[in-house]
């Protein structure tokens, strides 16, 4: 079975939370300051881009979640700008 194969069969068998509005966003997606959401903010700069949205939400909550490193997210933030650079080169 192909990563994508096995992605996929855990992707069916993942239980879909359809009252998703109910679930509050962690405190770490927020400003301490203003109170804005990292989801929000991203969502005004970068609505088509997944990986610049994904990328700057790392970068939001990074040395906020808790047991995370901000090493950790910084890392994955950088991890998308490279997915972001290879999608543009093509």
């Amino acid at each position: 079975m192909t990563q994508n194969e096995k992605l996929i069969k855990n992707l069916e068998n993942m239980p879909i939370d359809l009252d998703y509005k109910a679930t509050p966003e962690p405190s770490y997606y927020s400003g301490k300051k203003y109170g804005y959401s990292a989801r929000k903010v991203v969502e005004d700069f970068q609505p088509d881009s997944y990986n610049l949205g994904t990328a700057i939400s790392y970068l939001l909550r990074a040395g906020h979640k808790p047991d995370n490193p901000a090493e950790q997210d910084i890392q994955k933030a950088i991890n998308h700008l490279h997915f972001e650079l290879d999608r543009l080169s093509k």
